[in-house]
């Protein structure tokens, strides 16, 4: 059971807020982006987020353009996971991708807070906050590998490499 401490936001957060538009055609190594995750948005996240908190967001999360730098800039800022009812299909798989756990969790969002502490089983599908369980679908094992290995790059080097 993976544990972490939250950072709550609402609807349609944009990848526009997620790592600023700004910033997009600007060469930087991830770390460098993740100084500038969620600026528009919590001016304070960058500095204040750990390795190994989770945001939990409302519906439609990633929304906006196809920049697979908003999924990178949380990543590379210590982010373990994103719970959320919903997620733009293209941030969805960039996460992934990028090796960010994303988890969609039909109920139980609306009661997790900032500062909460929530616990996520990737392989049983399951969510614990405050005494309750939320059931979400499990990840397949060809995600968990993807995930497990750091992302798809690093996952498909290690299988060619055998």
């Amino acid at each position: 059971m993976n544990q972490g401490r939250v950072w709550k936001y609402g609807d349609d957060v944009n990848t526009d807020v997620i790592f600023p538009g700004k910033y997009t055609y600007q060469p930087m190594e991830p770390a460098e982006m993740a100084e500038h995750a969620l600026e528009d948005l919590d001016a304070g996240f960058a500095e204040a987020v750990q390795p190994g908190d989770i945001i939990v967001a409302g519906k439609n999360f990633g929304c906006g353009s196809s920049r697979e730098q908003a999924a990178t800039c949380l990543k590379a800022a210590g982010v373990a996971a994103i719970i959320a009812p919903s997620f733009s299909r293209i941030f969805f798989r960039n996460a992934i991708n990028s090796g960010l756990p994303v988890i969609e969790l039909a109920e139980g969002t609306d009661a997790i807070q900032t500062g909460d502490s929530v616990g996520i089983d990737f392989t049983a599908g399951v969510v614990e906050h405050d005494g309750r369980t939320y059931s979400f679908p499990p990840l397949p094992p060809e995600v968990l590998a993807i995930l497990e290995d750091g992302g798809l790059i690093p996952h498909v080097k290690k299988v060619l490499n055998g």
